[in-house]
Protein backbone atom coordinates (compact mmCIF):
# COMPACT_ATOMS: atom_id res chain seq x y z
CA UNK A 1 0.00 0.00 0.00
CA UNK A 2 1.16 3.47 -0.89
CA UNK A 3 2.85 5.96 2.00
CA UNK A 4 -0.55 7.95 3.21
CA UNK A 5 1.58 10.10 4.85
CA UNK A 6 5.18 10.66 3.00
CA UNK A 7 5.49 14.01 2.13
CA UNK A 8 8.24 16.80 2.31
CA UNK A 9 8.88 19.31 5.34
CA UNK A 10 8.20 22.30 3.12
CA UNK A 11 5.83 20.53 0.03
CA UNK A 12 2.49 19.75 1.29
CA UNK A 13 0.11 20.60 -1.07
CA UNK A 14 -3.24 22.24 0.27
CA UNK A 15 -5.91 19.60 0.39
CA UNK A 16 -3.03 17.08 2.56
CA UNK A 17 -2.22 20.30 4.55
CA UNK A 18 -5.98 20.59 5.45
CA UNK A 19 -6.18 16.78 6.38
CA UNK A 20 -3.04 16.48 7.96
CA UNK A 21 -3.28 19.97 10.72
CA UNK A 22 -7.49 19.16 10.93
CA UNK A 23 -8.01 22.79 9.49
CA UNK A 24 -11.98 23.36 8.78
CA UNK A 25 -13.83 26.01 7.65
CA UNK A 26 -15.93 28.95 8.61
CA UNK A 27 -15.99 30.09 11.95
CA UNK A 28 -14.56 27.12 13.59
CA UNK A 29 -11.51 26.96 11.15
CA UNK A 30 -8.22 26.59 13.11
CA UNK A 31 -5.50 29.28 12.89
CA UNK A 32 -3.51 27.21 10.42
CA UNK A 33 -6.25 28.20 7.90
CA UNK A 34 -4.82 31.67 7.39
CA UNK A 35 -1.97 30.39 5.40
CA UNK A 36 -3.97 27.32 3.86
CA UNK A 37 -1.17 26.91 1.39
CA UNK A 38 1.43 26.61 3.71
CA UNK A 39 2.53 23.53 5.68
CA UNK A 40 3.11 23.16 9.34
CA UNK A 41 7.24 22.50 9.92
CA UNK A 42 7.28 18.65 10.50
CA UNK A 43 9.63 16.31 9.26
CA UNK A 44 7.21 12.94 8.54
CA UNK A 45 10.39 10.26 7.21
CA UNK A 46 11.75 11.23 10.61
CA UNK A 47 8.38 10.53 12.20
CA UNK A 48 7.89 6.98 10.17
CA UNK A 49 11.70 6.66 12.22
CA UNK A 50 10.66 6.90 15.50
CA UNK A 51 7.62 5.19 15.13
CA UNK A 52 9.64 2.40 13.37
CA UNK A 53 12.36 2.43 15.93
CA UNK A 54 9.40 1.32 18.69
CA UNK A 55 8.00 -1.24 16.95
CA UNK A 56 11.61 -2.77 16.23
CA UNK A 57 13.36 -2.09 19.77
CA UNK A 58 10.26 -1.71 21.87
CA UNK A 59 11.97 -2.30 25.18
CA UNK A 60 14.45 0.55 25.16
CA UNK A 61 13.07 2.72 22.18
CA UNK A 62 9.25 3.04 24.14
CA UNK A 63 11.22 4.60 27.12
CA UNK A 64 13.33 7.02 25.44
CA UNK A 65 11.06 8.47 23.41
CA UNK A 66 8.45 9.08 26.57
CA UNK A 67 10.85 11.00 28.25
CA UNK A 68 11.69 13.03 25.21
CA UNK A 69 7.72 13.73 24.62
CA UNK A 70 4.77 12.23 26.19
CA UNK A 71 2.33 13.66 23.59
CA UNK A 72 0.05 12.32 20.54
CA UNK A 73 0.76 15.89 18.83
CA UNK A 74 4.40 15.71 18.53
CA UNK A 75 3.67 13.73 15.64
CA UNK A 76 2.52 15.73 12.81
CA UNK A 77 0.65 13.25 10.88
CA UNK A 78 -2.77 11.81 12.35
CA UNK A 79 -1.94 8.23 10.94
CA UNK A 80 1.08 8.56 13.16
CA UNK A 81 -0.63 10.20 16.06
CA UNK A 82 -2.80 7.02 16.41
CA UNK A 83 0.12 4.51 16.05
CA UNK A 84 1.99 6.07 19.00
CA UNK A 85 -1.31 6.28 20.79
CA UNK A 86 -1.91 2.70 20.33
CA UNK A 87 2.17 1.91 21.13
CA UNK A 88 1.59 3.86 24.31
CA UNK A 89 -1.51 2.03 25.46
CA UNK A 90 -0.03 -1.73 24.42
CA UNK A 91 2.93 -0.38 26.89
CA UNK A 92 1.03 1.01 29.66
CA UNK A 93 -1.23 -2.59 29.70
CA UNK A 94 1.72 -5.06 30.14
CA UNK A 95 -0.74 -7.33 28.62
CA UNK A 96 0.23 -7.80 25.31
CA UNK A 97 4.16 -7.39 23.70
CA UNK A 98 4.34 -4.14 21.40
CA UNK A 99 5.06 -6.01 18.15
CA UNK A 100 3.90 -4.87 14.81
CA UNK A 101 1.00 -7.23 14.66
CA UNK A 102 -0.46 -6.71 18.51
CA UNK A 103 -0.26 -2.85 16.87
CA UNK A 104 -2.57 -3.94 13.97
CA UNK A 105 -4.87 -6.23 16.40
CA UNK A 106 -5.63 -3.07 18.41
CA UNK A 107 -6.19 -1.12 15.61
CA UNK A 108 -8.30 -3.49 14.00
CA UNK A 109 -10.38 -3.67 17.06
CA UNK A 110 -10.71 -0.15 17.07
CA UNK A 111 -12.23 -0.05 13.09
CA UNK A 112 -8.75 2.18 12.83
CA UNK A 113 -6.28 0.04 11.33
CA UNK A 114 -7.61 0.63 7.31
CA UNK A 115 -7.25 4.93 8.08
CA UNK A 116 -3.50 4.61 8.92
CA UNK A 117 -2.42 2.45 6.43
CA UNK A 118 -3.10 -1.38 7.00
CA UNK A 119 -0.51 -3.86 8.03
CA UNK A 120 2.05 -3.30 5.56
CA UNK A 121 2.71 0.47 6.32
CA UNK A 122 3.39 -1.04 9.77
CA UNK A 123 6.06 -3.04 8.75
CA UNK A 124 6.82 -0.67 6.25
CA UNK A 125 7.63 1.61 9.32
CA UNK A 126 9.73 -1.09 11.19
CA UNK A 127 12.23 -1.62 7.81
CA UNK A 128 12.64 1.84 7.17
CA UNK A 129 15.08 2.31 10.25
CA UNK A 130 18.40 0.10 9.98
CA UNK A 131 19.58 1.26 13.27
CA UNK A 132 18.09 3.01 16.29
CA UNK A 133 21.15 5.09 17.56
CA UNK A 134 20.09 8.39 16.88
CA UNK A 135 16.49 8.08 17.94
CA UNK A 136 17.33 10.31 20.69
CA UNK A 137 18.26 12.86 18.23
CA UNK A 138 15.37 12.65 16.13
CA UNK A 139 13.04 13.22 18.88
CA UNK A 140 14.72 16.05 19.56
CA UNK A 141 14.09 17.28 15.89
CA UNK A 142 9.79 16.39 16.00
CA UNK A 143 9.82 17.93 19.37
CA UNK A 144 11.67 21.42 17.80
CA UNK A 145 9.22 21.16 15.05
CA UNK A 146 5.84 20.37 17.21
CA UNK A 147 6.96 23.64 19.78
CA UNK A 148 7.00 25.91 16.18
CA UNK A 149 3.50 24.44 15.08
CA UNK A 150 2.40 25.24 18.92
CA UNK A 151 3.38 28.56 18.38
CA UNK A 152 1.61 29.20 15.36
CA UNK A 153 -1.22 27.87 17.03
CA UNK A 154 -1.36 30.30 19.84
CA UNK A 155 -0.46 32.87 17.32
CA UNK A 156 -3.70 32.32 15.17
CA UNK A 157 -5.70 32.19 18.04
CA UNK A 158 -4.28 35.39 19.65
CA UNK A 159 -4.51 37.22 16.34
CA UNK A 160 -8.36 36.05 15.69
CA UNK A 161 -9.02 37.05 19.66
CA UNK A 162 -7.67 40.46 18.32
CA UNK A 163 -10.35 40.74 15.80
CA UNK A 164 -13.14 40.09 18.49
CA UNK A 165 -14.73 43.32 19.40
CA UNK A 166 -16.69 42.65 22.32
CA UNK A 167 -12.90 41.33 23.52
CA UNK A 168 -11.09 42.98 26.67
CA UNK A 169 -8.22 44.25 25.14
CA UNK A 170 -6.08 43.36 28.43
CA UNK A 171 -7.63 40.19 29.37
CA UNK A 172 -6.73 38.84 25.72
CA UNK A 173 -2.95 40.56 25.67
CA UNK A 174 -2.72 38.44 29.21
CA UNK A 175 -4.06 34.99 27.26
CA UNK A 176 -1.98 35.42 25.10
CA UNK A 177 1.34 36.15 27.20
CA UNK A 178 -0.04 33.08 28.88
CA UNK A 179 -0.27 30.75 25.85
CA UNK A 180 2.96 31.53 24.90
CA UNK A 181 5.07 31.22 28.00
CA UNK A 182 3.09 28.02 28.61
CA UNK A 183 4.64 26.96 25.12
CA UNK A 184 8.24 28.09 26.46
CA UNK A 185 7.76 25.96 29.38
CA UNK A 186 6.69 22.97 27.58
CA UNK A 187 10.48 23.15 25.30
CA UNK A 188 12.12 23.64 28.87
CA UNK A 189 14.11 20.26 29.77
CA UNK A 190 12.96 17.62 31.33
CA UNK A 191 16.21 15.33 31.25
CA UNK A 192 16.90 12.84 34.54
CA UNK A 193 20.77 13.80 35.56
CA UNK A 194 23.60 11.98 37.39
CA UNK A 195 24.46 12.77 40.68
CA UNK A 196 27.93 12.77 39.91
CA UNK A 197 27.44 15.12 37.43
CA UNK A 198 25.99 17.62 39.70
CA UNK A 199 27.87 16.87 43.17
CA UNK A 200 31.08 18.91 42.10
CA UNK A 201 29.10 21.90 40.87
CA UNK A 202 27.34 21.99 43.65
CA UNK A 203 30.60 21.84 45.71
CA UNK A 204 32.01 24.37 44.35
CA UNK A 205 28.77 26.23 45.07
CA UNK A 206 28.91 25.65 48.63
CA UNK A 207 32.57 27.21 48.71
CA UNK A 208 31.47 30.28 47.25
CA UNK A 209 29.17 30.35 49.56
CA UNK A 210 31.21 29.88 52.58
CA UNK A 211 33.85 32.71 51.18
CA UNK A 212 31.33 35.20 50.75
CA UNK A 213 31.38 34.97 46.94
CA UNK A 214 27.90 33.88 45.95
CA UNK A 215 24.59 35.19 47.74
CA UNK A 216 22.39 32.61 48.96
CA UNK A 217 19.68 34.36 49.06
CA UNK A 218 18.39 38.17 48.97
CA UNK A 219 18.74 39.49 52.72
CA UNK A 220 15.59 40.57 54.22
CA UNK A 221 17.32 43.31 56.19
CA UNK A 222 16.68 41.52 59.78
CA UNK A 223 19.86 39.57 60.20
CA UNK A 224 18.50 36.80 62.42
CA UNK A 225 15.94 35.61 60.09
CA UNK A 226 18.57 35.51 57.53
CA UNK A 227 20.95 33.37 59.46
CA UNK A 228 17.94 31.13 60.07
CA UNK A 229 16.39 30.85 56.34
CA UNK A 230 19.53 31.83 54.05
CA UNK A 231 17.51 35.08 53.02
CA UNK A 232 14.74 35.15 50.40
CA UNK A 233 16.04 32.24 48.16
CA UNK A 234 15.25 32.09 44.10
CA UNK A 235 12.73 30.02 43.42
CA UNK A 236 11.24 29.82 46.93
CA UNK A 237 7.65 30.89 48.41
CA UNK A 238 8.22 32.85 52.00
CA UNK A 239 4.60 32.84 53.25
CA UNK A 240 4.12 35.40 56.31
CA UNK A 241 1.14 34.86 58.19
CA UNK A 242 -0.72 36.58 61.03
CA UNK A 243 -4.39 37.88 62.09
CA UNK A 244 -5.42 41.40 60.95
CA UNK A 245 -4.05 44.61 62.50
CA UNK A 246 -1.11 42.36 63.89
CA UNK A 247 1.48 44.23 61.12
CA UNK A 248 2.14 41.98 58.35
CA UNK A 249 1.91 44.92 56.03
CA UNK A 250 3.90 46.91 57.72
CA UNK A 251 6.61 43.95 58.16
CA UNK A 252 6.36 42.54 54.24
CA UNK A 253 6.88 46.47 53.12
CA UNK A 254 9.82 47.10 56.10
CA UNK A 255 11.27 43.90 54.03
CA UNK A 256 10.57 45.47 50.24
CA UNK A 257 12.01 48.75 51.70
CA UNK A 258 15.06 47.07 52.63
CA UNK A 259 15.25 45.07 49.13
CA UNK A 260 14.69 47.62 47.52
CA UNK A 261 16.68 50.55 48.96
CA UNK A 262 20.18 48.58 49.69
CA UNK A 263 22.67 50.43 49.99
CA UNK A 264 25.23 47.83 48.49
CA UNK A 265 23.11 46.46 46.27
CA UNK A 266 19.41 47.45 45.78
CA UNK A 267 17.30 45.31 43.63
CA UNK A 268 13.74 45.82 41.52
CA UNK A 269 10.38 44.51 43.73
CA UNK A 270 7.00 44.40 42.73
CA UNK A 271 4.44 44.72 45.45
CA UNK A 272 1.07 43.49 44.23
CA UNK A 273 -1.56 44.68 47.32
CA UNK A 274 -5.26 43.61 46.93
CA UNK A 275 -6.08 45.36 50.18
CA UNK A 276 -4.27 48.66 49.40
CA UNK A 277 -3.75 51.22 47.53
CA UNK A 278 -0.33 52.39 45.60
CA UNK A 279 -1.07 55.69 46.67
CA UNK A 280 -1.24 54.60 50.30
CA UNK A 281 1.23 52.06 49.76
CA UNK A 282 4.05 55.26 48.83
CA UNK A 283 2.37 57.30 51.51
CA UNK A 284 3.81 54.45 54.00
CA UNK A 285 6.88 54.17 53.33
CA UNK A 286 7.45 57.63 52.40
CA UNK A 287 6.73 57.65 55.93
CA UNK A 288 8.62 54.93 57.18
CA UNK A 289 11.65 56.18 55.16
CA UNK A 290 11.58 59.43 57.28
CA UNK A 291 10.85 58.27 60.30
CA UNK A 292 8.06 60.44 60.54
CA UNK A 293 4.71 59.51 61.36
CA UNK A 294 1.80 59.85 59.35
CA UNK A 295 -0.78 61.07 62.12
CA UNK A 296 1.39 64.58 62.02
CA UNK A 297 -0.22 65.35 58.94
CA UNK A 298 -3.71 64.36 59.73
CA UNK A 299 -3.17 66.61 63.57
CA UNK A 300 -1.29 69.17 62.18
CA UNK A 301 1.42 68.80 64.48
CA UNK A 302 4.28 68.13 61.77
CA UNK A 303 7.01 70.34 62.65
CA UNK A 304 8.55 72.05 59.78
CA UNK A 305 12.02 70.98 61.31
CA UNK A 306 11.48 67.93 59.78
CA UNK A 307 10.89 69.01 56.46
CA UNK A 308 14.60 68.02 55.15
CA UNK A 309 13.92 64.43 56.51
CA UNK A 310 10.75 63.86 54.56
CA UNK A 311 12.40 65.67 51.23
CA UNK A 312 15.53 63.14 51.73
CA UNK A 313 13.28 60.52 51.93
CA UNK A 314 11.80 61.74 48.64
CA UNK A 315 14.94 61.04 46.78
CA UNK A 316 16.38 58.28 48.52
CA UNK A 317 12.61 56.65 47.30
CA UNK A 318 12.49 57.62 44.01
CA UNK A 319 15.60 56.17 42.98
CA UNK A 320 14.01 52.98 44.03
CA UNK A 321 12.75 50.20 41.22
CA UNK A 322 9.62 49.73 43.45
CA UNK A 323 6.26 48.70 41.10
CA UNK A 324 3.29 48.66 42.81
CA UNK A 325 0.08 46.57 41.63
CA UNK A 326 -3.23 47.51 43.34
CA UNK A 327 -5.38 45.57 41.59
CA UNK A 328 -8.42 44.14 43.51
CA UNK A 329 -9.50 40.53 43.41
CA UNK A 330 -6.32 39.84 41.05
CA UNK A 331 -6.36 36.15 39.57
CA UNK A 332 -3.48 33.75 39.70
CA UNK A 333 -3.89 34.07 35.57
CA UNK A 334 -3.58 37.91 36.10
CA UNK A 335 -0.92 37.47 38.42
CA UNK A 336 1.30 35.22 36.11
CA UNK A 337 0.88 37.24 33.19
CA UNK A 338 1.79 41.03 34.96
CA UNK A 339 4.53 39.15 37.00
CA UNK A 340 6.18 38.01 33.78
CA UNK A 341 5.78 41.13 32.18
CA UNK A 342 7.90 42.75 34.96
CA UNK A 343 10.68 40.05 35.12
CA UNK A 344 11.08 40.66 31.74
CA UNK A 345 11.15 43.98 31.12
CA UNK A 346 11.75 45.52 34.88
CA UNK A 347 14.28 42.85 36.20
CA UNK A 348 12.74 42.50 39.06
CA UNK A 349 14.14 39.91 41.98
CA UNK A 350 10.97 39.80 44.43
CA UNK A 351 7.41 40.17 44.57
CA UNK A 352 5.35 40.33 47.54
CA UNK A 353 1.68 39.92 47.76
CA UNK A 354 -0.51 41.12 50.22
CA UNK A 355 -2.54 38.68 50.52
CA UNK A 356 -3.25 35.62 49.35
CA UNK A 357 -6.48 34.74 50.87
CA UNK A 358 -7.56 38.19 48.87
CA UNK A 359 -6.97 36.33 45.47
CA UNK A 360 -8.88 34.57 43.24
CA UNK A 361 -8.54 31.26 41.40
CA UNK A 362 -9.15 31.51 37.34
CA UNK A 363 -12.10 29.43 37.35
CA UNK A 364 -15.05 27.51 38.82
CA UNK A 365 -13.98 26.14 41.99
CA UNK A 366 -16.19 23.61 43.89
CA UNK A 367 -15.05 25.10 47.19
CA UNK A 368 -13.04 27.94 48.57
CA UNK A 369 -10.70 25.45 50.17
CA UNK A 370 -10.07 24.33 46.55
CA UNK A 371 -9.75 27.70 45.22
CA UNK A 372 -7.31 28.44 47.70
CA UNK A 373 -5.17 25.58 47.07
CA UNK A 374 -5.19 26.21 43.35
CA UNK A 375 -3.98 29.73 44.12
CA UNK A 376 -1.00 28.92 46.64
CA UNK A 377 -0.37 26.14 44.05
CA UNK A 378 0.15 28.92 41.02
CA UNK A 379 1.77 31.12 43.82
CA UNK A 380 4.80 28.27 44.03
CA UNK A 381 4.70 27.28 40.42
CA UNK A 382 5.15 31.12 39.59
CA UNK A 383 8.28 31.10 41.76
CA UNK A 384 10.02 28.31 40.44
CA UNK A 385 9.08 29.59 36.87
CA UNK A 386 10.37 33.09 37.47
CA UNK A 387 13.32 31.42 39.89
CA UNK A 388 12.55 34.28 42.40
CA UNK A 389 11.39 34.78 45.40
CA UNK A 390 7.72 35.01 46.18
CA UNK A 391 6.64 36.70 49.65
CA UNK A 392 3.20 36.30 50.01
CA UNK A 393 1.15 37.42 53.22
CA UNK A 394 -1.46 35.18 54.10
CA UNK A 395 -4.24 35.14 57.20
CA UNK A 396 -4.70 33.28 60.19
CA UNK A 397 -8.09 31.75 61.63
CA UNK A 398 -9.65 32.75 64.80
CA UNK A 399 -8.51 29.69 66.87
CA UNK A 400 -5.70 32.02 67.24
CA UNK A 401 -7.88 34.73 69.24
CA UNK A 402 -9.00 31.89 71.73
CA UNK A 403 -5.05 30.48 73.11
CA UNK A 404 -4.48 32.11 76.10
CA UNK A 405 -1.33 32.40 78.34
CA UNK A 406 2.28 32.81 78.14
CA UNK A 407 3.26 30.39 75.57
CA UNK A 408 0.62 30.98 73.14
CA UNK A 409 1.48 31.06 69.98
CA UNK A 410 0.44 30.77 66.37
CA UNK A 411 0.95 27.00 64.33
CA UNK A 412 1.02 25.44 61.11
CA UNK A 413 -2.88 24.47 62.25
CA UNK A 414 -4.00 28.30 61.77
CA UNK A 415 -3.46 29.14 58.30
CA UNK A 416 -6.64 30.07 57.08
CA UNK A 417 -8.60 28.06 54.67
CA UNK A 418 -6.20 25.55 53.60
CA UNK A 419 -3.81 23.41 54.58
CA UNK A 420 -1.99 23.14 51.28
CA UNK A 421 -0.26 26.76 51.61
CA UNK A 422 1.62 24.63 54.19
CA UNK A 423 2.64 22.15 51.64
CA UNK A 424 3.26 24.44 48.92
CA UNK A 425 5.35 26.95 50.84
CA UNK A 426 9.18 26.55 51.42
CA UNK A 427 9.26 28.85 54.70
CA UNK A 428 6.25 29.34 56.55
CA UNK A 429 6.01 32.18 59.12
CA UNK A 430 4.08 33.98 61.46
CA UNK A 431 4.12 37.61 63.35
CA UNK A 432 2.95 38.21 66.48
CA UNK A 433 2.34 40.58 68.81
CA UNK A 434 0.31 41.71 71.65
CA UNK A 435 -2.08 44.15 69.49
CA UNK A 436 -3.67 46.01 72.79
CA UNK A 437 -0.07 47.56 73.72
CA UNK A 438 0.58 49.21 70.67
CA UNK A 439 -2.57 51.83 71.21
CA UNK A 440 -2.39 55.53 71.44
CA UNK A 441 2.35 54.82 71.29
CA UNK A 442 4.01 57.57 71.05
CA UNK A 443 6.17 57.94 67.49
CA UNK A 444 9.66 56.77 70.08
CA UNK A 445 7.58 54.11 71.77
CA UNK A 446 8.36 50.55 70.31
CA UNK A 447 6.32 47.34 71.68
CA UNK A 448 7.51 43.70 71.08
CA UNK A 449 6.85 41.57 68.66
CA UNK A 450 8.07 38.03 67.56
CA UNK A 451 8.84 36.63 63.88
CA UNK A 452 8.44 32.83 64.32
CA UNK A 453 9.92 30.35 61.21
CA UNK A 454 7.55 27.26 61.87
CA UNK A 455 8.52 25.59 58.64
CA UNK A 456 11.55 25.85 56.71
CA UNK A 457 11.92 23.60 54.08
CA UNK A 458 16.17 24.02 53.86
CA UNK A 459 16.85 25.26 57.45
CA UNK A 460 16.30 25.74 60.74
CA UNK A 461 13.11 27.12 63.07
CA UNK A 462 12.27 29.77 65.57
CA UNK A 463 11.47 32.87 67.33
CA UNK A 464 13.45 35.88 67.08
CA UNK A 465 12.19 38.83 69.15
CA UNK A 466 11.22 42.06 66.79
CA UNK A 467 10.19 45.84 68.14
CA UNK A 468 7.31 47.40 66.52
CA UNK A 469 7.04 51.07 66.37
CA UNK A 470 3.84 51.82 65.53
CA UNK A 471 3.16 55.07 65.07
CA UNK A 472 6.15 54.94 61.98
CA UNK A 473 4.54 51.26 61.08
CA UNK A 474 8.42 50.22 61.30
CA UNK A 475 10.14 46.96 62.41
CA UNK A 476 13.62 46.49 63.73
CA UNK A 477 15.54 43.51 64.78
CA UNK A 478 15.73 43.33 68.84
CA UNK A 479 18.75 43.23 71.10
CA UNK A 480 20.50 39.95 70.73
CA UNK A 481 17.57 37.29 71.66
CA UNK A 482 18.11 34.76 74.54
CA UNK A 483 18.38 31.27 74.21
CA UNK A 484 14.58 30.95 74.98
CA UNK A 485 14.21 32.87 71.30
CA UNK A 486 17.25 31.16 69.70
CA UNK A 487 16.87 29.36 66.60
CA UNK A 488 15.95 25.82 67.21
CA UNK A 489 17.13 22.71 65.30
CA UNK A 490 15.14 21.53 62.42
CA UNK A 491 14.03 17.73 63.58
Amino acid sequence: MADPADTAVSGVPAGSQKAASGAGTGKDARPADLLPDRARPHAVRMEKAVLGAMLKEPESCIDLAVEQFNRTDVFYMPAHREIYRVILALQQSKDRAVDVLTVAQRLREENKLEAVGGEIYLAELMDCVATTVNLESWCQTLLKYATLRRMIDVCGNGLMKCYDADADASRVVEEIESDIYNVRGEEASRSIVSITELVADQFDELMKILNGEHEVGIPTGFAPIDDCTGGLKPGEMFVLAARPSIGKTSLALNVLRNVAMNREKPRPVAFFSLEMTAEQIARRILCTESQIPESVFWNRSFQYSDLSRMTGAVDAIRKASIYIDPTGGLTIAELRAKARRLKAQKKIELIVIDYLQLMHADGRVESRQQEVAEISGGIKKLAKDLNIPILVLAQLNREIDKMTGANARPKLAHLRESGTIEQDADIVSFLHRNREESKGAQAATSVEAEWIIEKNRNGRTGNFKLLFYPARMEFLPAAPCSEEFAPQAKN
